[in-house]
């Protein structure tokens, strides 16, 4: 006598238990990110994107989006500090010569007169060129902006303002903002809210809990069976 038996396995189950793990664990290190993220200046949260079907996809199924509201300013007093109270990016050059856009305004003076970021990144003006100064203030304080970005240094000699340049102020799509937003002395901190993110993350945390119970459910489930067909 021939005995036969099997047991016909549907896996979907247990698989989407798995991508929702994976799913949520990849959430969480957003708001991770974020939560980090508290306290660097400029910082704009990210916010998950999950397309349709995630059930089906997988983590592949996850993307971001960037968060463009204004966080809070508040005052620093130093002059080469600024901040954007309206949406929009400062642009630097890196030393590759791409184009990077940043919200973070600490930027310094080189012995050059190159209007440069905390990383050596120099400060591209409206015309898509570094900021240089041609005359060297001899004092910090000499140095003025405008809303509009435009930079001049007073000559207390002269009683005068030599004109600089104008710092470029561009949307995400790198198109000049046309907006009078420059803040001189003041620093942008992040525009994540601390308390959201974290009862947020907790949502994340007690959904990949229920999924992995599901999931030991099910392998429980199978295992029982198994070892039941073994002992025919």
């Amino acid at each position: 006598m021939r005995l036969a038996g099997g047991i016909n396995f549907d896996g979907h189950g247990m698989a989407q238990s798995i991508n929702a793990m994976q799913m949520d664990m990849d959430i969480m290190g957003i708001f991770g990110e974020n939560i980090v993220g508290f306290d660097k200046i400029g910082y704009q949260k990210k916010e998950a994107v999950i397309s349709s079907f995630a059930q089906y996809i997988g983590p592949d199924a996850l993307s971001y989006a960037v968060d463009d509201q204004v966080g809070r300013l508040y005052m620093s007093k130093n002059p080469l500090d600024f901040a954007l109270n309206e949406k929009g990016y400062f642009q630097v050059l890196n030393k590759d010569g791409s184009i990077e856009l940043t919200r973070d305004g600490r930027f310094k003076l080189n012995k050059n007169g190159e209007l440069l970021t905390q990383l050596d990144q120099k400060v591209l003006s409206n015309t898509g060129l570094p900021v240089v100064f041609s005359k060297m203030p001899k004092n910090l304080e000499d140095i003025k902006v405008g809303l509009d970005g435009k930079i001049g240094v007073f000559d207390p000699d002269e009683r005068g303002y030599t004109p600089v340049g104008t710092i470029g102020v561009v949307m995400a799509d790198g198109s000049l903002s046309s907006a009078n937003c420059v803040r001189q002395g003041f620093v942008e901190s992040s525009n994540v809210q601390l308390d959201k993110e974290y009862v947020e993350m907790a949502n994340y945390k007690n959904s990949f809990d229920a999924n992995r119970q599901m999931f030991r459910l099910q392998n429980s489930k199978l295992s029982q069976a198994i070892s039941k067909l073994g002992q025919v």
